[in-house]
C-alpha cells in the first residue's frame, strides 16, 4: 500500500486544485480493469492529481471502491463528492513535480 500521509491543510489544498480539474478518467460498470489501472498510473505519473468520475457505482460501494483504487494504484485517496473522486501521488523526482504541497 502507498503510504504518503497528507495533513488536513494539504488535503484541503488538493481539493481546491481538484475543483478546477475535469475528470480525466471514467470508471464504469466494468469496474477496475487492467486498462483503467494502466491509465490511472499514466495520469498519476504525468499529473500527480487525478479526478475520476464513477459512473453507475452505488453510493454504498463508492468508498470501498475508492480505497481499492488507492491501494492498487499506489496513490492517496484525497476526497470524493458524489460520483467524483480525487487521487494523488507525489513524484519522487522533485524536478518533475507538478503540484507543490504546502508544508
Amino acid at each position: 500500500m502507498y503510504d504518503f500521509p497528507l495533513t488536513g491543510a494539504q488535503k484541503r489544498y488538493l481539493r481546491g486544485l481538484g475543483q478546477q480539474l475535469n475528470a480525466s478518467l471514467h470508471l464504469g460498470k466494468d469496474g477496475l480493469t487492467a486498462n483503467f489501472m494502466a491509465e490511472l498510473q499514466t495520469a498519476l505519473r504525468h499529473q500527480e492529481l487525478v479526478k475520476v468520475r464513477l459512473h453507475g457505482i452505488e453510493r454504498d460501494e463508492r468508498d470501498t471502491l475508492c480505497e481499492q483504487i488507492a491501494d492498487e494504484g499506489r496513490c492517496v485517496w484525497v476526497a470524493s463528492v458524489g460520483h467524483t473522486a480525487l487521487f494523488y501521488r507525489q513524484q519522487a523526482d522533485v524536478s518533475k513535480r507538478v503540484v507543490e504541497l504546502p508544508e
